[in-house]
């Protein structure tokens, strides 16, 4: 058993937030230039060889790595993560990475709204004022009746919305599977999907960008082997606040590398979010014991 760190943890956090804004602001690159899907699967073509390493290593062999009883569940994960990385990367040649993730902020909320009918978790009075007061944030974010609402800004919301269900549908399977083996099952299932749709749509790429591509990748794993890391000398409890630091990182990145700009209304919303986010986080920590 891995000894508990938690400061080695928070550390290891907050690395990953950084990695994960940077891998993020490399793929508005590359599907500003290139078809989403096809930089999507070259990414799981990655992805899925890193998971596979991982898993065997962990579980022994991939045999075992692949062993589960809810194959269906597990499969539909995958698949279901895979698409939800295509809406959001093309989120944010929409709206660019700030506005894409002050939007997706909300999906701690959807977790503890969607951890009743899915799981048939218990969320208190608290928490549910929480998660009203974090949708109030995303109101103010989009401006609905403020002039022409651009339907463009639904599309980080249903990422959000994706992931918040794979992260439900991530806690069910653990009840019977271990972390090896969904793992598993999140890349190769995704790397089966893409391959599978983003085949159709190749283009060559300019020598310059296959670089972009190559670091996209090593971002995309770096990054999970430290989340992975972090998870394992450490409670979530105690680190998962520090995820909402890719925030910050998102927001210095596109605003001084990619010209983008943080409009009042974002960042009052932004900052009700996170707050209602991290209330929910505290809650369920608080009451965790009990349950």
């Amino acid at each position: 058993m891995t000894e508990q760190n938690t400061r080695l943890g928070i550390l290891l956090m907050i690395l990953t937030a950084f990695i994960f804004a940077v891998q993020d602001a490399i793929s508005r690159h590359l599907a500003a230039e290139y078809n989403v899907l096809m930089v999507v699967m070259i990414r799981y073509w990655f992805f899925a060889a890193f998971v596979i390493a991982i898993a065997k290593r962990q579980a022994g062999s991939i045999r075992a790595a692949a062993r589960t009883r809810r194959p269906f569940v597990q499969a539909f994960r995958g698949l279901l993560l895979a698409a939800e990385v295509c809406v959001m990367v093309a989120g944010f040649v929409l709206l660019g990475l700030v506005e894409s993730h002050a939007v997706f902020a909300v999906y701690p909320l959807l977790v503890a709204a969607l951890s009743g009918p899915v799981l048939g978790e218990y969320v208190g009075w608290r928490r549910w004022s929480a998660i009203g007061i974090g949708f109030v944030g995303v109101l103010v974010i989009l401006q609905p009746g403020f002039g022409v609402f651009a339907p463009a800004a639904l599309v980080p919301l249903l990422a959000a919305f994706m992931f918040a269900l794979y992260a439900l549908l991530t806690r069910h399977v653990a009840r019977d599977d271990t972390a090896a083996v969904s793992f598993f099952w999140t890349g190769t299932a995704g790397a089966v999907l893409m391959t599978a749709v983003g085949i159709w749509f190749l283009e060559p790429m300019a020598p310059a960008d296959w670089g972009w591509m190559a670091l996209l990748c090593l971002t995309a794993a770096s990054g999970h082997w430290l989340l992975i890391r972090a998870y394992e000398v450490a409670e979530a409890s105690a680190i998962q606040p520090f995820a909402y630091l890719q925030l910050g990182f998102i927001s210095v990145i596109g605003i001084s590398l990619l010209g983008e700009t943080l409009r009042p209304n974002v960042a009052i919303g932004t900052g009700i979010v996170v707050m209602a986010g991290l209330f929910t986080l505290w809650r369920a920590r608080q009451t965790g014991p009990r349950a």
